[in-house]
């Protein structure tokens, strides 16, 4: 199968809560949930037209005084109608009632299970325990990113994951939106460890980034111009949007020599090339995508890795003909205390080199090309290094400008020649460079820093955190989009401003002041989220690949478990966009294509955009997984695959 849309299951509404479920086969996650395929069947009331849900609290509390029982609150204040979502992804996929009424509430605890929880719940709050949220007696799931909440406004309904995919209807709009604040509310509180005051908000964020804090304020004209095409490139024409005409097309499947696939290095020339447990196998690139069983580089048994562990990453260098390989030095670590020099023409590892400052043996956590587009340049001799508190370029020369070659004794030394060993704190995560060769860095507390190409000491911009850390970051050739990868979400962050004489720059080159545009953030739905599995998390999200002045990023990728999925750049921007609507708070979307595998994903990557031929509007998607390697084109023609 090439891809999917979103599976969100069936709009709720009042006729489908009643469907005859008689004489269909129980499937195994309807038998899971036994109490509430048996409320379902044992309603045969007749259908509820929404005009008169507005008149069901005063109603039902009638009912309710005379056919009252435990599972039927005595106080309605928080009546809600409750949903379970069965069938997973299969054609008998659809929302059943688990109580026709219910109520919900938001409690601390100290902790989730065990037989003295309720001895530690308040409703009042306090300074100890965590907020969670109680709906009767079947739901108590503690208020975080993981319930991966998605509101629908016009429905007054909000779904949510806790070991099933679950739906809260609202039955007036005042109930709907007081759940939504409290909801932020506790989330902010069991994040940041503090109240969510006004005044402990503009602490966390500050008070230029206004939009973070309240979005409906946040200006957003910067969002509206690149929607309208002010930065829609060269000016030869529009981005091309993914039209519902358009499909994901699988063209083939390879399994990888040697298996065990570790990493993925994307190559912009004639080659990509495949790290695994044993070498590198070296495939060509074509604009249907990759493949071919090409040169196999076997790692030689004198070539010991630090710690014995396979090389996790993989950066292409001097014209695509070297690559420098990292790996951890324990197991299990990120850190490394050097690095092999691959030489791809020979096959050979012709250097090993270490990480040293000041004398003093150091450990590198991320190394990345100087620019965007730097892995092309065959002169190329430098390139950055991150760990947790520094932030520095590395020289394969010599002081002297003379590259340096493999020591018969020992390993030489990479020449620091630029960088900040910051005193702490930062906790660097991961980082990416523009085309021009600044630099984004993410951080363990959620913060997105971004430093000019002249200097690594000082950010010219730091975006605060939303509480999840940034585990990969991507930026535009352009520098005007940043993408942030968390476990349960990606934030997109647009670093466009307008200084005070009126002139549009980036958040890299100049302060951005106070009219900093609120972020959008990237989700799956709760059903969608729920399939990948509880423990499957964001990694990897990545712009589509482009190396050159004037042209743009059409399409964002990121892996979750065995989903690749891919969104449309230009909608994500666009305000108008139909996800939008009805929202509170930060604006989310889900509207995307899903690429399902049968193994878990090691990285998605497009293909470098000179791949993309006249009839696709973008180059060749790349899976790998760890035994193959699948490439994906998109077409701009109807083929008749299932959405």
């Amino acid at each position: 199968m090439g891809a999917s849309h979103s599976r969100e299951g069936l709009e709720l509404s009042d006729e489908s809560d009643y469907e005859d479920d008689e004489g269909s086969t129980r499937t195994e996650s309807e038998e899971q949930y036994e109490d509430a395929a048996d409320d379902h069947a044992s309603m045969r009331t007749p259908p509820v037209s929404t005009k008169t849900l507005d008149e069901l609290d005063s109603k039902l509390k009638a009912l309710k005084l005379k056919y009252g029982s435990p599972e039927t609150p005595t106080n309605l204040r928080n009546a809600v109608k409750l949903y379970l979502h069965v069938g997973g992804n299969t054609p008998k996929a659809k929302w059943i009632i688990s109580q026709k009424l219910t109520y919900y509430e938001f409690v601390k605890t100290l902790q989730i299970g065990g037989d003295d929880e309720d001895d530690y719940e308040s409703s009042s709050g306090g300074d100890e325990g965590f907020w969670v949220l109680k709906v009767g007696k079947k739901i108590k799931v503690r208020v975080s990113t993981d319930m991966q909440l998605k509101m629908f406004g016009d429905q007054r309904r909000v779904d949510f994951v806790d070991n099933g995919v679950w739906a809260l209807k609202f039955f007036v709009d005042d109930e709907y939106r007081n759940f939504i604040t409290k909801f932020q509310d506790c989330l902010f509180e069991n994040v940041y460890g503090m109240e969510a005051t006004e005044a402990n908000k503009v602490k966390i964020y500050g008070k230029e980034f206004i939009g973070w804090l309240k979005p409906e304020e946040s200006d957003d004209a910067m969002w509206e111009d690149a929607s309208s095409g002010v930065w829609k490139g060269s000016g030869k024409s529009p981005m091309t949007p993914v039209r519902d005409s358009q499909d994901l097309l699988e063209e083939f499947e390879e399994i990888a020599t040697g298996g065990g696939i570790q990493s993925l290095a994307l190559g912009a020339l004639d080659n990509s090339f495949l790290v695994n447990d044993s070498g590198v196998q070296v495939v060509k690139n074509f604009s249907h995508g990759i493949h071919g069983k090409g040169v196999y580089v076997k790692f030689d048994e004198k070539d010991k890795w630090s710690g014995g562990s396979t090389p996790k990453k993989a950066l292409l260098m001097r014209g695509e003909t070297n690559m420098m390989l990292m790996s951890p030095f324990k197991e299990g670590k990120p850190r490394s205390t050097g690095l092999h020099q691959l030489d791809i023409e020979t096959g050979k590892v012709v250097t090993e080199w270490k990480f040293e400052k000041d004398g003093t043996d150091i450990t590198m956590k991320d190394i990345t090309n100087d620019t965007k587009g730097s892995q092309l340049d065959p002169s190329e001799s430098t390139f950055l290094g991150l760990d947790d508190n520094r932030l520095c370029q590395w020289d394969m020369r010599d002081k002297k400008g003379i590259v340096q070659t493999l020591a018969n004794t020992g390993s030489p030394v990479l020449n620091w020649t630029q960088g900040h060993q910051f005193s702490r704190g930062t906790n660097f995560q991961c980082f990416a460079t523009t085309g021009d060769g600044s630099i984004v860095v993410g951080s363990l507390d959620g913060k997105i820093r971004l430093y000019s190409k002249t200097s690594m000491r000082q950010a010219k911009t730091a975006f605060p955190g939303l509480g999840s850390p940034i585990t990969h970051v991507d930026v535009t050739y352009d520098g005007k989009w940043i993408l942030g990868t968390t476990d349960t979400y990606l934030i997109l962050i647009c670093t466009l401003f307008t200084d005070k004489d009126g002139k549009t720059k980036t958040g890299f080159t100049g302060r951005m002041g106070n009219k900093i545009p609120a972020p959008r953030l990237l989700k799956l739905t709760p059903v969608d989220a729920h399939i990948a599995g509880a423990n499957n998390k964001f990694h990897g999200g990545h712009f589509s690949w482009v190396t050159e002045s004037g042209k743009q990023e059409r399409h964002l990728v990121a892996a979750v478990g065995k989903f690749s999925v891919i969104w449309n750049f230009q909608q994500v921007k666009d305000s108008a966009h139909r996800c939008y609507q009805n929202q509170q708070g930060l604006k989310s979307c889900y509207c995307y294509k899903i690429v399902p595998k049968d193994e878990s994903i090691i990285e998605s990557r497009f293909m470098h955009d000179k791949y993309a031929v006249s009839d696709s509007p973008e180059a060749p998607l790349v899976v790998a997984t760890p035994m193959k390697v699948t490439s994906i084109s998109m077409s701009g023609k109807k083929r008749g695959l299932g959405n």
